[in-house]
This record gives C-alpha cells, sequence and structure tokens, in this order.
C-alpha cells in the first residue's frame, strides 16, 4: 500500500509539475490537461544524463515544479496551530529550508517513476472561486487505479493558479506533514522542524533504491 499510494504521489508530482508549461488558459482545470505531458518529456529526454546523475531530478523540480507550487502558503499554513508561536523573524529562514525541501521531497519521489498516467476529470467552467479541486485517476497496469485530488488557489494579486496540497488516496499531503511537524513544533520548536527538513535535503539521490522499492 505505501509504495502503491507512492507511485500515485509521483504521477501526481509530475502532473502538477507540468503546469509551468505558459498554457493559454485562466482554468485551472483546462491547464492541468494542456500541460500534463511536459515535465514527462523533460524526463524522457534527460534520461540517460539523470541516469548518470540522479542529482538532476533537483534541477528538473526546480525549474519545472516550484514555479507553480505556492510554496510559502504551504509552509506557513503546515504549521498548523503553531503559525502564532512562531517568532516571525524565522519565518524568512523557514520559507527558504522549506522550498529545498519540497525540490529534494519531489526529486525523492521522481525515482519513482515508470510511467504512470493520470487521467483528468472533464473541465469545469470557474467563474468567482478562490480554490478549487482538480481530481484525477492514476493508471498504471497490473495495479488498481489510484484516485489523487490536486488542491489550487488563485493569487489575490496575480490572479495566478498555484497548487498547494495534493491528496492521494485520502491522504493530503499537507495534513500529513502538518502532524509529523506537530510533536516537534510543540516540544523543541522550529529549529527540529528545520533541522529534521536540513536532513532530508542533504540525502543524495538513490535511484537504484526507488526500483527496488
Amino acid at each position: 500500500m505505501i509504495n502503491r499510494f507512492f507511485k500515485g504521489l509521483v504521477a501526481g508530482l509530475l502532473a502538477i509539475g507540468s503546469m509551468t508549461a505558459q498554457a493559454e488558459s485562466d482554468n485551472p482545470y483546462t491547464m492541468l490537461q494542456e500541460v500534463a505531458t511536459i515535465t514527462f518529456d523533460r524526463i524522457k529526454k534527460e534520461h540517460d544524463q539523470i541516469q548518470k546523475n540522479p542529482e538532476l531530478l533537483r534541477n528538473v523540480m526546480e525549474e519545472e515544479l516550484l514555479p507553480y507550487i505556492d510554496y510559502k502558503f504551504s509552509a506557513l499554513k503546515v504549521l498548523g496551530k503553531y503559525y502564532k508561536k512562531v517568532p516571525k523573524e524565522q519565518f524568512p529562514e523557514y520559507i527558504s529550508v522549506f522550498r529545498s525541501y519540497l525540490i529534494t521531497t519531489y526529486a525523492l519521489a521522481m525515482a519513482y517513476y515508470n510511467g504512470q498516467e493520470v487521467e483528468f476529470q472533464p473541465v469545469r467552467e470557474v467563474t468567482d472561486e478562490s480554490t478549487v479541486t482538480v481530481r484525477a485517476i492514476v493508471k498504471e497496469p497490473g495495479r488498481p487505479d489510484i484516485n489523487l485530488a490536486f488542491k489550487l488557489r488563485k493569487n489575490k494579486n496575480t490572479d495566478e493558479w498555484k497548487a498547494y496540497d495534493m491528496v492521494a488516496e485520502g491522504i493530503s499531503l499537507l495534513s500529513s506533514k502538518q502532524s509529523e511537524f506537530e510533536s516537534m513544533l510543540r516540544t523543541d520548536g522550529l529549529d527540529a522542524v528545520m533541522d529534521m527538513m536540513k536532513q532530508t535535503i542533504n540525502k543524495p539521490i538513490n535511484l537504484e533504491a526507488a526500483t527496488k522499492g
């Protein structure tokens, strides 16, 4: 179940990451569908280089995924009820570490990519909504389908849609990270959370371990 969920996560991350293509649409549903192949194409194109140097996956994530992830919103949201207890002067460093943490987490997940396909729900018109949930299904031969939901919000200042959470098999990435951070925030504060994230950031990307998983 864990491996299946993780592979679903990979396909979902790739689908979100592919939004970096400049789709000519203000509709998040259409945008997701229009650019769903962009990141896949880059992975295929750079396959040989990535095999030789898996760390290139970090570059792919930073260049293709991060511009369309509202990582600042997610970084603050994941603090939950401890948001008000964190010294404001720590926020810049925390957000910077969280940004690198997302890049690394997604790069590690990308090592599990094995050709999953993502089928999106039919397009809906978006009128006055400021947040939307775009649903999709991951299809992989020989395995049951995996249900995904991408949560996006519209920036009031730029009118840009960006993803801030993904739910795979009913599990929210944002909520799971919030639960993971909660005990550390309660007992040791934000420094402990940042130390944990830095440990993940410093891990090498291991394609062999992912393949065996």
